[in-house]
């Protein structure tokens, strides 16, 4: 229904996608995730010509819209697109804002329009504001008459923007229930959300947008449950990520003692983290693994937070020959770490120039 190859989209001073090639089938219901500012609604606005792509082309069941020749008013009608301002006509009714687009551009006739207006506002539970303004309706009303409004063009694809991102928290549900019956017609979707049980639960497909592009793809379950890429785990996941990498033994150690615990303040980690992931560099990092290391090393720390757990993973990667400092570690040491850290695992690896592998989960709470 949908491809897309090697779309680039730039402005001055920002490149908003960098490189985009999928396919999307008929009937598909694409969820769009990833950090703001990755290009999520820029891929949107594209797809329907909204902003023209800098490059690459788009084909729309089997018509090339990036094509000069292409009457791009034709394919248009049949995508609609469901914007997070709404944008009704605010000096027109409910039901008049719907019969707009099928009189003027589908040459239905007024009785049409307003029968099949009048069935979808049913559709999304709201045909006794027939008769209202937009002025007069809640934010997730509004958003079921934008919804509405975009049917009544009978579109094979419709393309929803952040359709929540506007609502108080209360009214986000009305409109997300509304999606997912959509989702159970047949149509082609894909709709850019912040609402990740919504997108697990709704969508055939998961895109998650990262730096310009389609970072990964997959179904729901790969996405959420087994994300292949390390920025797909750490956004599902919601992570909070430090990472520093020590290549002299002439270090800045105040430094980065002090960037763990701003690190862990900023992110608002109990204190007991903060001070476990400190304990673990200088007693493993510093007192262990460095001075066992050949002149010309590398030593990666990196610390992952969990808002949603409240737990902090901490992994030690370091180059030269294999060992795992747990077994070399003094008694006075190894009491320390053992206090703030437990699930301490050794691995040996041969990634990125690094040989071995020091993992373990920081103690959030006292010991009983």
């Amino acid at each position: 229904m949908i491809s897309i190859r090697n779309l680039r989209k730039e402005y001055p001073g920002v490149t908003p996608l960098k490189d985009v090639t999928v396919d999307i089938g008929k009937g598909e219901v694409i969820s769009i995730i990833g950090p703001s500012g990755t290009g999520k609604s820029t891929l949107l606005r594209c797809i329907n010509l909204l902003e023209r792509p800098t490059s690459g082309s788009i084909t729309i069941d089997g018509e090339t819209i990036t094509d000069k020749g292409c009457k791009v008013h034709l394919v248009r009608r049949k995508m609609g697109m469901v914007f997070q301002s709404f944008n009704l006509f605010m000096n027109r009714n409910v039901i008049e804002n719907i019969m707009m687009g099928p009189v003027s551009l589908l040459g239905k006739t007024r009785q049409e329009a307003y029968d099949r207006g009048m069935d979808l506002l049913r559709m999304v539970g709201l045909a006794d504001k027939a008769l209202s303004f937009p002025d007069e309706l809640s934010g997730g009303q509004k958003q079921r008459v934008a919804i509405a409004r975009t049917l009544a063009m009978d579109p094979e694809i419709v393309l929803f923007d952040e359709p929540t991102s506007a609502l108080d928290p209360t009214m986000v549900g009305e409109v997300l229930a509304v999606i997912r019956s959509l989702a159970k017609q047949g149509l082609t979707m894909m709709i850019v959300t912040h609402e990740m049980k919504f997108a697990r639960d709704v969508s055939t497909r998961v895109f998650y947008m990262d730096q310009g592009e389609v970072y990964e793809d997959g179904t729901p379950e790969e996405i959420f449950d087994n994300p292949r890429k390390e920025r797909t785990r750490q956004f599902i996941r919601r992570l909070k990520v430090f990472e520093e990498t020590i290549t002299s033994r002439d270090f800045d150690f105040i430094g980065i003692n002090s960037r763990l615990e701003e690190f862990g303040r900023r992110h608002m980690m109990p204190q007991r983290l903060i001070n476990g992931m400190q304990v673990v560099f200088e007693e493993l990092c510093v007192q262990t693994i460095m001075p066992l290391m050949a002149d010309d090393f590398c030593l990666q720390i990196l610390s992952e937070y969990s808002e949603e757990s409240g737990s902090a993973d901490v992994r030690i990667r370091y180059s030269g020959d294999p060992f795992d400092p747990m077994e070399r570690v003094d008694e006075l040491s190894m009491m320390i770490v053992r206090g703030v850290a437990e699930d301490i695992s050794y691995r040996e690896i041969d990634e990125d120039g690094y040989s071995s592998e020091l993992s373990m989960r920081l103690i959030s709470g006292e010991r009983s």
